[in-house]
């Protein structure tokens, strides 16, 4: 029984460090430019509202990355995550043609 609890106990430390590692680093992931190759690529902007509505007709005002089921920060962060720019954090307020509504 000892070997289990402690067995427990070291894996429960580990995997604590390493998710307070992991969201530290994540915290300080650089943001992505719209002059990066994948977000000219997707359309994106940091700020949805200047959206070439004319080339991106899927576009809808009141869309923007903090309501899009891919963005991976919490309810009024600035920045968050997003799998379309792996490693790289899209503004909140950002859109880009990836764009898909949150359910």
């Amino acid at each position: 029984m000892r070997s289990s609890r402690r067995t427990f106990l070291i894996t429960s430390i580990g995997v604590a460090s390493t998710l307070a590692l992991s969201r530290q680093a994540f915290a300080d992931a650089p943001k992505v430019s719209e002059t990066d190759p994948t977000a000219q690529a997707l359309g994106y902007k940091a700020d949805a509202s200047k959206v070439d509505k004319a080339k991106f007709a899927k576009f809808e005002p009141g869309q923007q990355c903090s309501n899009c089921s891919f963005f991976q920060g919490k309810a009024g962060d600035a920045y968050g995550g997003c799998p379309m720019f792996a490693g790289k954090q899209v503004a909140a307020t950002g859109w880009c043609s990836a764009y898909n509504k949150k359910a």
